[in-house]
């Protein structure tokens, strides 16, 4: 904190005008009025030069007094060039029409976006209104583009293109759970525009413009998030332009997916949007089905020159069967069956609904100041029922037991951002102050499966994993009975201030802090059999509250180039009690990130390094024994197991380097362990041992090229190669006494999967058609030792298109 008493005095005590050089700031549109993004602007003669923003408005500063060249160019479009004059201590005001419509500029602003690479463009879920280039934190976004260009059907098929985040386990099929930087993502790390979404559903992609990753600790703007990064969804939105697409796709084991995207104004203050899909598929794996329905409407109103309201929703179905995979034998060999072996029962469904809606007011007071408020609501449901957790014993029997719950949340939130320019002396500031609040009132439901097997309760048969017979197995569905719901509120509060410092053109300073306070109080759970509602006589509303810090500096030797460090610390709590019923403390983590941002050849190439060092002071996981020494079966109950410590390096590669050509590229390596454990306890983790789930490499680079003025214009052709590493599965070991220890690690072998693209466009035609996993790798997505996915094989997928 007393870094932070230094900047503040810094900022107090420096008020001496320090130039007498002015300013052009100036807004470039096209010829219906709409913001041209990413525009060239620049003074003739001069190295001065600068790219509007994605409202279109730029800003050259520091100008010397005098007459000027203003050119203004874009690729495609004929160059403008116009006469300025600069006074000292002012602000030249200029505006500019591009002779062009928006339906033709759209197609330039893609290829600007693609040119202008992951270091010039700014990122929303970053909140402050500047390029990544000036954040002194590692920045990842994954365009529209290339979730076309790759076809990518879940959230894991945009992930694999992120260095640093990977799938870490597909549990029964249900939900895609993804790690970074060794900590495993939640519902708090997982936004779309903006806002929280429950990880219990996997979003749909043919709704999303990009998606944006900030990698490392964004507790200051979030609040109790994990500390490996954030990931928000933008959705696509409304124009003043009408144009949409509808498309087909289809592909190997029954997929079917038509899908529609419309845009348009409905008055000169009112554009709308709406796209929707519906999806049906079967599976390589045996009885496997899947069926989803979606849509996603959105209005966008002008209410005047500054303020705009974006109203928008969306309401998801998915039907599919649950699928634990494979399993293991003997706790910890994995089955050796068939890739589509399906060891389930025809009955089994999970039925999951998402619905959310949200409304983000945006109003400029001015050129420099403006405000951002935002309120939501997100519903979630899911109904299940299945035979799961596949662990067969060393003779190969299993029982098989049946798992029933159902879950049901309500989420509201609420955030006001208000972002400013100013100056004090020679300082430019840029700055941020918001608070934001939510509510989560999560319901789990409780259902009662009949006894089977004699006294066997909640077991549906007995299998052998390798000599069964499957038209012999039992098929009925047994009937079940609701026994109660549990209501768990949690209420959260935050409020933040930051401000990033341009001490020179060269050298800039972040500096900020949250106060953040959460109260999660005693659930209350509903018995359906006697209608009474009790709450536990041992367990108090529980309050936790962290001041979160943030220091980081870029230095910038050329205007291509910027180096960063940054300090951050955040706090998670762990919202669950040990053995003995006592609730855990908060985790306070702590964060060393170092970096360079480079960016070559004019801005059509980026490429980063980053370095970071992660520390987590009390990690909790299932506790292994409960208090009587025997093996523990509640989930509920959670231990410390000492520390995390979490180091690694990422390479990031992007960018447009020639016309038609599209790379993404990049490497990275994380070793995650467990240290500082209690010795010889009973129950603890090994200190040094890798924490389960996380490979210590993965790798990544897809090139596209589509044919430019050739006879085969239109002709786009792509490859994909991604690598995951060795990583362990199952449980970290503990000790059982003195220095012997449980042998609970699974290793998995890492595997690399090879994908190739082909396609081609005219006018407004076009269809693409991919195969994937080329080699047909072979491997496995493992939650614990219990649901062990196989990797798909090679497959196919086509999609045929048309653009309005």
């Amino acid at each position: 904190m007393r870094h932070l008493y230094l900047i503040v005095s810094l900022i107090l005590f420096n008020l001496a005008v320090f130039a007498q050089n002015g300013s052009i700031k100036g807004k470039i549109s096209t010829s219906d009025g709409q913001p041209a993004a990413f525009v060239t602007v620049g003074l003739k003669d001069t190295k001065k030069g600068t790219l509007t923003n994605e409202e279109g408005v730029f800003t050259l500063k520091n100008v010397k007094p005098g007459a000027y060249h203003l050119v203004i160019s874009y690729t495609g479009m004929k160059t403008l060039e116009n006469n300025v004059t600069v006074t000292a201590d002012q602000a030249t005001d200029v505006t500019y029409t591009l002779e062009s419509s928006s339906s033709q500029l759209n197609e330039i602003v893609v290829e600007g976006t693609r040119t202008r690479t992951i270091n010039k463009r700014p990122v929303s879920i970053g909140k402050l209104p500047v390029p990544a280039m000036d954040l002194p934190q590692s920045v990842a976004i994954i365009g529209h583009e290339v979730l076309e260009d790759q076809q990518a059907q879940r959230l894991s098929d945009v992930v694999k293109n992120v260095n640093g985040v990977y799938m870490a386990s597909q549990r029964a099929g249900t939900q895609e759970t993804f790690n970074a930087r060794g900590y495993g993502f939640s519902s708090t790390n997982m936004f779309k525009n903006g806002i929280r979404v429950n990880t219990g559903v996997m979003p749909e992609m043919s709704s999303l413009e990009r998606v944006e990753v900030l990698k490392g600790s964004a507790a200051i703007l979030y609040g109790n998030v994990s500390p490996g990064a954030v990931m928000n969804m933008v959705t696509k939105q409304p124009k003043f332009n009408f144009g949409g697409e509808v498309n087909l796709r289809a592909g190997s084991y029954g997929l079917l997916k038509p899908s529609v995207d419309v845009y348009g104004p409905l008055s000169s203050k009112i554009a709308y949007r709406v796209n929707g899909t519906f999806e049906t598929a079967d599976s390589y794996r045996d009885q496997v089905h899947s069926k989803r329905y979606y849509v996603n409407p959105s209005l966008l109103f002008k209410l005047s020159d500054r303020t705009e309201l974006l109203v928008q929703a969306d309401y998801l179905k998915h039907d599919f069967t649950p699928d634990f995979g494979i399993g293991s034998i003997a706790d910890k060999n994995i089955l050796d069956v068939p890739r589509n072996t399906f060891f389930g029962a025809p009955w089994q469904y999970a039925h999951t609904q998402q619905t959310s809606a949200s409304a983000i007011l945006r109003h400029k007071f001015n050129d420099n100041w403006a405000l951002t408020g935002t309120i939501g609501y997100s519903k979630y449901q899911r109904d299940y029922y299945a035979i799961e957790r596949i662990q067969a014993k060393a003779d190969s029997t299993w029982q098989r037991p049946l798992g029933r719950n159902a879950n049901n949340e309500d989420y509201y939130s609420a955030q006001i951002d208000v972002t400013g320019k100013f100056h004090t002396g020679s300082l430019e500031h840029t700055i941020l102050a918001g608070v934001d609040a939510d509510r989560y009132l999560s319901g789990s439901y409780t259902y009662g499966v009949p006894s089977v097997l004699g006294k066997v309760k909640g077991i549906y048969d007995i299998i052998n994993v390798y000599t069964f017979d499957r038209n012999a197995l039992r098929t009925d569905m047994p009937v079940d009975t609701l026994l109660s719901r549990t209501n768990s509120p949690i209420n959260r509060i935050g409020a933040y201030v930051q401000d990033l410092i341009s001490i020179s053109p060269k050298l800039k300073l972040l500096a900020g802090v949250r106060y953040s306070y959460l109260q999660t109080n005693v659930p209350e759970t509903y018995n359906f059999q006697t209608g009474t509602t009790t709450t536990s006589s041992t367990a108090t509303t529980r309050y936790d509250q962290a001041f979160s810090p943030r220091v980081g500096l870029v230095y910038k030797p050329i205007p291509t180039t910027a180096v960063f460090a940054s300090y951050t610390t955040s706090f998670t709590p762990n919202n669950a009690n040990d053995i003995y019923n006592v609730p855990l403390p908060a985790s306070i983590i702590t964060q060393y990130e170092v970096g360079v941002k480079n960016d070559f050849f004019k801005g059509l190439l980026s490429a980063n390094l980053t370095l970071y060092r992660i520390r987590n002071n009390n990690y909790a996981q299932t506790a292994p024994f409960d208090k009587d020494g025997g093996i523990n079966t509640n989930a509920a109950f959670k231990a410390l197991i000492g520390e995390t410590l979490s180091q690694g390096v990422e390479v990031d590669i992007a960018g447009h380097p020639l016309p038609g050509l599209d790379v993404i590229g990049g490497y990275s390596y994380n070793n995650i362990t467990i240290e500082k454990v209690p010795e010889g306890v009973v129950g603890a983790s090994v200190s040094g041992e890798r924490l389960v789930g996380n490979p210590n490499h993965t790798a990544n680079a897809s090139v596209f090229y589509t044919f430019q003025q050739t006879k085969v214009k239109g002709l786009k052709l792509g490859a994909g190669v991604y690598y995951i590493g060795q990583r362990f599965a199952g449980w970290n070991n503990t000790v059982v006494k003195g220095t012997e220890v449980t042998n609970r690690l699974i290793s998995v072998p890492g595997f690399t999967t090879l994908d190739f693209t082909a396609g081609y466009t005219f006018k407004r035609f076009a269809i693409l058609g991919k195969v994937s996993n080329i080699t047909n790798a072979y491997n496995y997505y493992v939650h614990e030792n219990y649901s062990i996915n196989p990797i798909p094989p090679t497959q196919f997928v086509g999609t045929v298109s048309y653009k309005f």
